[in-house]
């Protein structure tokens, strides 16, 4: 280990103690060039999903590198962005919570959305949103072909929402939004293939189609039509991400820096980071993140402020004191714990970047 990380590890917990949030601002302006350059490539617009980071400040960054707008999970983040001054916004999501609370429309009069839907009810509301911003609302038929999540299951589904919006004075239909499998591409080109030939006797077509997910990256291209891509986590990447093969651990641009506070036995430790720090989302893997300084431990379980070490596979074993970094297997999740991350370049702090969307329910 380099004196540089040493005396960076020394900053941080003299500035802020431990558990603490960590980005390297060199690794994420990398991450965005590269999926900006993978949406080149592929010809179409990068989209990237702001659930991973929660700030302006780092979505501003996306489009300055050439980003045509963000998509948001939730109001809540689109209301953060759009008094941000970022307006070419998607929402990606089912927001009947939204438009009942009268929220969509207040949003909807200061910033013209695009937001998405998979029934007549989210479609009625939306109306009403629309009617008392005194705005047409785009929208987007969200249409699953496989992640069994939302959307639309079949082609003449999407038709009637279709011929729904088309109907309705205040919605205006502007295309239709994806997230397919990483097997799913095929059918999910008969899927668009259906839907547009059924929409041509309409009148309409869509003007947008979007895809989504940072594993999908390898398959971005391949539904001829697309024209847009979404991913989120590919600012930051995690140990999902590594696994998925579609990051390595060096573009991973978050690290928690948590501080070993108790080593009861000879084989067992105790960080200061527990589950409202990295979350008990293990994406599927082992354990709960990977140690930088120690890769054969394990965080086999969690407290609320503690992580449990296994450290029965590791010769070098951690000493009370030591902070370690930790890479989570899950980012968004735990980015989403946090007010402020603290951003470094060369192991010296230069930022500290406000989570400004964080928590949003709504």
């Amino acid at each position: 280990m380099t004196d540089a990380t040493e005396a960076l590890k020394t900053a941080i917990i003299e500035n802020y103690g431990t558990p603490c949030p960590v980005i390297d601002l060199d690794v994420v302006e990398r991450n965005i060039a590269r999926a900006q350059r993978w949406c080149d490539e592929a010809g179409v617009a990068n989209r990237p999903h702001i659930k991973t980071h929660k700030s302006p400040v780092l979505a501003k960054m996306q489009i300055a590198a050439g980003a045509a707008g963000i998509t948001c999970q939730k109001l809540g983040e689109a209301e953060v962005m759009a008094d941000a001054g970022i307006t070419d916004i998607v929402i990606a999501t089912n927001l009947l919570g939204a438009a009942r609370s009268g929220r969509l429309a207040s949003l909807q009069n200061r910033v013209a959305l695009k937001v998405c839907a998979d029934n007549p009810v989210s479609l009625e509301a939306y109306a009403r949103a629309a009617s008392q911003a005194g705005r047409v609302m785009d929208i987007l038929i969200e249409c699953d072909t496989g992640q069994k999540r939302a959307g639309v299951e079949t082609p003449q589904e999407a038709l009637i929402l279709a011929q729904l919006i088309k109907e309705n004075d205040w919605l205006s239909f502007a295309g239709l939004l994806f997230y397919p499998p990483l097997d799913g591409w095929p059918q999910t080109q008969r899927f668009f293939d259906a839907v547009s030939a059924g929409l041509a006797p309409l009148g309409m077509s869509a003007g947008i189609v979007s895809t989504g997910g940072t594993p999908n990256f390898p398959n971005i291209g391949k539904l001829k039509g697309a024209t847009e891509h979404r991913a989120g986590t590919c600012i930051f990447n995690d140990l999902m991400m590594v696994e998925a093969a579609v990051a390595s651990l060096d573009d991973c641009a978050f690290q928690v820096f948590t501080s070993v506070v108790s080593r009861g036995g000879n084989e067992r430790g105790i960080l200061d980071a527990g589950s409202k720090t990295l979350t008990s989302d293990t994406g599927g893997l082992e354990g709960f993140g990977r140690l930088v300084e120690h890769p054969n431990a394990r965080i086999h379980k969690f407290a609320e402020e503690h992580g449990f070490l296994d450290l029965t596979r590791c010769n070098d074993k951690p000493r009370v004191g030591d902070i370690v970094r930790v890479i989570p297997n899950h980012v968004c999740v735990a980015v989403n714990m946090v007010d402020q991350l603290i951003a470094v370049r060369e192991n010296e702090i230069v930022d500290v970047i406000p989570v400004a969307a964080r928590g949003m329910l709504v």
